[in-house]
């Protein structure tokens, strides 16, 4: 159950049998149905969710109740509200699952103990947050600078079977867009 997490560790920080055994010990599974909230805005987020299976979304609501996405997490990504995990104050964001999904889970006492504990999950939180920080920059430099092709262009090597597994009026949301928008840009991309 925690194939894809244990992976994603193991290939930025090698562990040994002894390390991963403290570390499991300090996850736990949760199991969600499509259309699911794993963390409802007002609420306070107390985990961190790896995506072993499954897409999930993290997003906000306008008061004229328009939805805008944030992130999608598929398989082998994390998702939270970093700011109310982190702070204890509450989520801005709501997180759902797109598709039934299965979690790995891990609280912020949990995450503080491994830091005291392991230098290998020290060092892989450390590179999970740099990547994060650098996907951020990436992320606001292309809204700001690049067009909505190349944008469009970006989010399919981002997440390659997003199309198919997103609709479409969401993935609009996560770029700020029309439905419709977004529809005249898959029609100029593949030449129709």
């Amino acid at each position: 159950m925690y194939d894809r997490y244990f992976e994603s560790f193991n290939k930025r920080v090698p562990l040994s049998e002894s390390e991963w055994e403290l570390i499991k010990g300090h996850l736990s599974l949760k199991k969600i149905r499509k259309k699911q909230y794993l963390l409802q805005e007002g609420d306070v987020c107390k985990y961190v969710a790896f995506v072993e299976k499954g897409a999930l979304r993290s997003y906000t609501v306008n008061e004229d109740g328009s939805e805008h996405i944030v992130q999608f997490a598929l398989e082998g990504w994390f998702i939270s509200d970093m700011y109310s995990y982190l702070t204890t104050e509450p989520a801005t964001y709501n997180i759902d699952a797109i598709e039934d999904s299965e979690l790995v889970m891990i609280s912020r006492e949990s995450s503080d103990e491994l830091l005291e504990q392991s230098p290998s999950y020290k060092s892989y939180l450390l590179q999970l947050i740099t990547g994060a920080y650098i996907a951020l920059q990436k992320r606001i430099t292309a809204t700001i600078s690049l067009s909505l092709e190349d944008r469009y262009t970006g989010l399919i090597k981002t997440y390659p079977d997003i199309v198919q597994r997103v609709p479409q009026h969401m993935i609009a949301s996560y770029m700020g867009l029309t439905p419709e928008t977004l529809s005249r840009i898959r029609r100029r991309l593949s030449g129709n």
